[in-house]
C-alpha cells in the first residue's frame, strides 16, 4: 500500500456539527489523525459540548443529542491543549477544505486562539475524488477499498475511512504526487484568502466574491467606501474574513504612511 511521503506530520480531521453554517454552529464531536514521518499514527477524538441545543434533524444523521454531549468539555477548555496538538503539521480531511476547516477556525478564533492555516498544505481527498470519479465517501471507501462504511457520520469512522481511501488512491493514480505540497496543489482549486471565500485572488489582488462589489478589489472599495469595512465588521461575516478585511486595511494604512508592508 502507498504511503504519503512525508516531510513533517499531517493531521487529518473530521468534525460533526450542530448545523454546516460557519458562522453560527458549533462542533460536537471531532476527530483528529496525525500521520508522522515515521509511519506512526497518533489520535485524538472528543465530544464537545456546543453551549447550543442540536438540531433534531442534525441528531437524526449524527446520532449525538444534547444529552450525549452535557458532561462533555467545551471547546474552549480543549482549544488550547488542542491547537498545540496540531501545531506545526499539515492538515487534511474529505470536503474539509469548505466545510471542516473554515469551522475549525471560526472554533479558535471565537475563543480567543489567533489561527491562520493558510501557511499550511492541506490535502482535501474528496477533491482527488471528484476529479478521478466523483462520489461520496461511501462511495469512495467502496471503489478504492471494496469496503462499506459502517457508522458513518462519526467523525473517528469518517476519518478513518479518509485516511484509507487516500491510501488506495496513491496506489491508483501513478501520476498523482505521494507528498504533501502536490497533494495540496492538486486538491485546492480557489485560490481564496478567507476559508468562507468571500474573498478570492484575482492577478495578485484580492478582491470581492460575493455582494454588489464582486470582482472589485478589496483595495479599491475600502479606499472609495469606508464605510464597507465598517458594515462588514459589524455584520454577520466569518471571524476569519473580519481578520483577514482587518490586514488589508492594515496594510493599505502602512502603504499610505510610506512604511513597508
Amino acid at each position: 500500500m502507498s504511503q504519503l511521503n512525508l516531510k513533517k506530520p499531517i493531521v487529518f480531521f473530521d468534525l460533526e456539527t450542530t448545523g454546516t453554517d460557519h458562522v453560527k454552529d458549533r462542533i460536537v464531536e471531532l476527530a483528529f489523525v496525525k500521520l508522522l514521518p515515521d509511519g506512526k499514527r497518533e489520535k485524538y477524538v472528543k465530544r464537545v459540548n456546543p453551549g447550543i441545543p442540536i438540531p433534531p434533524e442534525v441528531t437524526a444523521i449524527h446520532g449525538i443529542s444534547d444529552k450525549d454531549v452535557a458532561d462533555c468539555p467545551t471547546f474552549k477548555q480543549i482549544a488550547h491543549h488542542l491547537f498545540d496538538w496540531i501545531k506545526g503539521c499539515d492538515l487534511g480531511g474529505y470536503n474539509s477544505s469548505k466545510f471542516d476547516l473554515p469551522l475549525l477556525a471560526e472554533e479558535f478564533l471565537r475563543v480567543g486562539i489567533n489561527v491562520d492555516f493558510t501557511d499550511r498544505h492541506m490535502v482535501d481527498v474528496q477533491q482527488i475524488f471528484f476529479k478521478m470519479e466523483a462520489r461520496t465517501l461511501s462511495a469512495a471507501l467502496s471503489f478504492y477499498c471494496n469496503k462499506q462504511l459502517d457508522n458513518a457520520h462519526s467523525a473517528e469512522a469518517d476519518i478513518d475511512a479518509t485516511i484509507e481511501v487516500l491510501e488506495a488512491q496513491l496506489d491508483r493514480y501513478a501520476n498523482l504526487g505521494k507528498d504533501v505540497p502536490s497533494l495540496h496543489q492538486f486538491t485546492n482549486n480557489d485560490d481564496y484568502v478567507d476559508y468562507a471565500r468571500r474573498i478570492v485572488m484575482k492577478d495578485g489582488h484580492p478582491v470581492f466574491n460575493f455582494g454588489k462589489h464582486k470582482g472589485r478589489r478589496v483595495e479599491d472599495i475600502f479606499t472609495a467606501e469606508p464605510q464597507y469595512y465598517d458594515w462588514m465588521m459589524q455584520a454577520d461575516f466569518a471571524l476569519h474574513t473580519k481578520q483577514k478585511i482587518s490586514e488589508i486595511l492594515n496594510r493599505m494604512k502602512l502603504k499610505k504612511a510610506g512604511l513597508k508592508v
